[in-house]
Formats: structure tokens, C-alpha cells, sequence
């Protein structure tokens, strides 16, 4: 396991307070270097604050539980109107989550728009017969630019030991009604608050089965043009009450190489170092930032992969579609409480039951999405057509942009090509272009937006341009 050291934070008090200086800062996870005389403490959004104390490790409890009442989720599981009645089998769980999603809309005056994508899975590997999958989502429309879409995701289809049984409980409290979980608290929070750009709440089935119900929203995204801009998925955040677990960590995946990248694309990553600047690890990064700016009780822990071994997530999906989108997960998994019949064995128990979930770190894990997509919705778009000039040898670098909806300026960014995280800030207003007294072959650079408020935009790498 990679685990990388994360320098102090950026500076993100608003623009006003900027001194135009570049800023080099430096810290480890545990605990962070005194900040460099004269820096300003970073600027936290009050209604964001404010949010975060709303989100309730009781209400995730009893979240979690509701699912699990279903006796099994399973993809393939009976969906007729008797099963739903009698309140078993995924038919039912979707019903619920649906009635749930629709309640806060209630409550917010309809301010979530409550939807679902129904279609027919195919018979398959791990699909006996041709399946109805059903995604079931609401919208948090944006006020000023809507078209900019934000999503957090988890996968409300569970299993037991057998994929194919359908019969024997498959609670799934872990894996994944705590990633529905936080989906759900996430759309109770913040449907009572208003942003420019668009969230989704989004809860998806055949998961288990084949990633089959994120890859069927993912496509249907891109063929809509959708401008989806972040897509956060939590799959295993439940802090299983295992020994080894660390309660204040949660990891964050992040593919490198983006898989839908062609070939010309990668020829560019390999020439250029880009490696781990793709979209998705840039995502990564800014899901740091916020850990280190809002109190949230668990710490994001980047672990610069796609994924683990020998498993995957409906991220996934969305990254096939070449969207950003990050994986979070527990720091210790206990495959025992995975994928597993419920029984005691040689006096071990097995089974993904509520009582080995730690609903305050979950609790925990929903503040940082809650905090994540808040940033991400109130921030201003990010600078479109960033480009490094390469027209000529020269020590110095220069950086050109296109204007950003709701920025009032910009951020340069950059780091040693060595290092995991940004290092350095400059800030710069109302211009698009600056050039830097440092050669563009020692770093990696980027641009960042900014609003009157201080919401900073996800980083974007410049493409070299002669």
C-alpha cells in the first residue's frame, strides 16, 4: 500500500486577502508545521460549517438498518408487488429508498426533483435471466449554473455467499447500506441549502452482479452531454469493528492513467510525467484540501490506485465514461463480514451485519462528502483550454486560460514533480494568463478558479501548446 505524505494546506481565504506570492508549505497526515509568518488562516464557508453539524449518526443508523430489514438485495432478487408488500428482496429496498428521497424533497418544498433509471439487464455471467435494474436518484437543481453536475453514489444491491442465492439473508450493512447511507444523509443536508452548480444523490443496483446499474447512469451521461464534473462513491464506509481498523482514516482511490483516455492522449501522459494528474487523482486531491479544512472526524487517506486488488466499483463506471470519480472505503476491510452467509463458525462470526458497523465513522465519512460536493457546487466553474506555452526554450512559464463563470480570479498551483500533493499558491486576478519565473521542466503546474467567497474550482493541468 502507497501512502503518501500530503503537504499543509492552500491558501483559501478569499481573494481579497491574497498577497501575490507564491507559497510553499509542508506536513505530514498527523500533524501539521506551524504556517509561514504572515499566512492567514484558511476561510471556512459558515453554511457549510453549518451543515456539517447536521449530518446524524443516529439517522445513518437507522438508515442502514431499514435496508437491512429487507432480509436480502440481491440484484437478482424477487421484485413482484408480493415480495414489495411483505417488505423483502431489492424490489422493496428501492421502494423505500425512493419514499426517503422523496420525503426530503417534502420537507425542502420540492427542491429535489426524485427520479429513477429503469432498464432490462441481459442474461449474464452472474445474471440467470434478463433482470429489471432500477437506479433510483434525486436532484438538487443548481441556481445560477445548473449544466455543472456534482454526484455522490453507492450501491444498494447486496449479496451473501453465493451470488446466485436469493433465499438466505444478504444484509449488506457494510457493503454497501453504508455507502447508500451516505448518500442518502448527504440529500437531507443538503437539500436544505442552495448552490450554483447541480448535485445528484444517486443509489445503484447490479452492482454486485457486474457494475451494471452505475455503467448503465454513467453511458446515459455521456450521451445526454451531461457536464458531470466530480462523482464521489462510497462502497465500504461502514469502519467495521475490527481490531486493526483505524476509525479516523478513510481511503480514497483514484485511477492514474485514465482508462478512457486514446492513444494519442497517453502518448501525451508519457512524454509529459502525467501519470498521476488525471482528473479523477486531481478529485483525490481537492477531497484532501477539504479533510484538512473542515472538521470531519476521519481523515482522507489518498491511495493513488484505481482500486484494490482484485476488486472493483461502480467509480468505474463513470471512469470508463471519462468522468473524475474517486472510491471511498474503510482503511481495514473484514472479509468475513463481506460477501458471506450469516452463521458462526469455529466460533467466528460471519456475516455483514449492522452490529460491526461504526456508525460514527460513517457519520465521519458523510461530513467529508457532504463538504466535498458543497466546495465542489459552490465553487465557480473550472478554467476551461488551459494551455503552457512551449513556442520557445525559456526558464520561465507561461499559462493562458479561459474565463471561468463566477470566478473573480485565479490560482497558478504547482508542485515538484516528485511530490504527491500542490505545494505552492499564486494567486492572480482578474487576468488570464501569467507567467512565472520557473522553468515548466521542474514542475507540474495547474490553475485553479476562485470566487469573491474563496470556493476554489477542481485544479486543471495545462496542455503544452506551441
Amino acid at each position: 500500500m502507497f501512502v503518501n505524505r500530503v503537504p499543509l494546506r492552500l491558501m483559501t481565504q478569499p481573494l481579497m486577502h491574497f498577497a501575490a506570492v507564491g507559497i510553499l508549505l509542508n506536513a505530514g497526515w498527523a500533524q501539521e508545521a506551524p504556517a509561514p509568518a504572515g499566512l492567514k488562516p484558511l476561510g471556512v464557508d459558515p453554511g457549510i460549517s453549518a451543515g456539517l453539524q447536521e449530518v446524524s449518526a443516529a439517522r445513518i443508523r437507522s438508515n442502514t438498518e431499514k435496508l437491512v430489514s429487507f432480509g436480502t438485495r440481491s440484484t437478482i432478487s424477487a421484485q413482484d408487488p408480493a415480495f414489495i408488500a411483505a417488505g423483502r428482496g431489492i424490489g422493496a429496498a428501492r421502494e423505500w429508498i425512493k419514499s426517503e428521497f422523496e420525503r426530503y424533497a417534502r420537507d425542502c418544498g420540492g427542491c429535489l426533483e426524485v427520479k429513477t433509471d429503469t432498464f432490462t439487464q441481459a442474461e449474464a455471467d452472474r445474471v440467470p435471466e434478463p433482470t429489471q435494474i432500477t437506479d433510483v436518484y434525486a436532484v438538487l437543481k443548481g441556481s445560477e449554473n445548473a449544466q455543472r453536475i456534482v454526484l455522490v453514489t453507492g450501491h444498494y444491491d447486496s449479496r451473501n455467499s453465493d451470488t446466485f442465492d436469493t433465499k438466505k439473508d444478504a444484509p449488506g450493512a457494510n457493503d454497501d447500506g453504508s455507502g447508500v447511507a451516505v448518500s442518502l444523509e448527504c440529500a437531507r443536508v443538503l437539500s436544505k441549502m442552495k448552490f450554483p452548480a447541480t448535485i445528484i444523490f444517486l443509489t445503484v443496483a447490479g452492482e454486485e452482479q457486474g457494475l451494471y446499474g452505475s455503467r448503465h447512469f454513467a453511458q446515459m451521461a455521456k450521451q445526454q452531454g451531461w457536464d458531470l464534473e466530480a462523482v464521489l462513491n462510497n462502497d465500504i464506509v461502514g469502519g467495521d469493528k475490527s481490531p486493526e481498523q483505524n476509525p479516523s482514516l478513510v481511503r480514497v482511490f483514484s485511477e492514474g492513467i485514465p482508462v478512457a483516455a486514446g492513444e494519442k492522449t497517453l502518448r501525451q501522459i508519457g512524454s509529459l510525467g502525467g501519470e498521476s494528474d488525471s482528473p479523477s487523482r486531481e478529485l483525490a486531491r481537492y477531497i484532501a484540501e477539504v479533510g484538512r479544512t473542515y472538521p470531519t472526524s476521519v481523515t482522507p487517506l489518498l491511495i493513488f490506485r484505481l482500486d484494490r486488488y482484485l476488486r472493483g466499483g461502480d467509480h468505474y463506471s463513470f471512469n470508463q465514461q471519462g468522468y473524475a470519480a474517486v472510491r471511498f472505503t474503510e482503511y481495514r476491510e473484514d472479509y468475513n463480514h463481506q460477501h458471506q452467509d450469516v452463521r458462526t463458525e469455529n466460533g467466528i462470526e460471519y456475516g455483514d451485519l449492522p452490529k460491526f458497523v461504526n456508525f460514527d465513522y460513517v457519520a465521519g465519512v458523510a461530513r467529508l462528502n457532504v463538504a466535498t460536493l458543497a466546495s465542489l457546487a459552490a465553487a465557480p466553474a473550472p478554467p476551461q483550454k488551459v494551455r503552457l506555452a512551449t513556442t520557445e526554450l525559456t526558464n520561465d512559464s507561461r499559462l493562458t486560460w479561459e474565463p471561468s463563470l463566477g470566478a473573480a480570479g485565479y490560482e497558478i498551483l504547482w508542485r515538484d514533480t516528485s511530490s504527491p500533493d500542490w505545494e505552492h499558491a499564486e494567486p492572480v486576478v482578474n487576468v488570464t494568463h501569467a507567467t512565472l519565473k520557473l522553468s515548466k521542466d521542474n514542475v507540474i503546474l495547474a490553475v485553479r478558479a476562485v470566487d469573491n467567497q474563496g470556493h476554489r474550482s477542481l485544479p486543471v493541468v495545462p496542455l503544452p501548446e506551441r
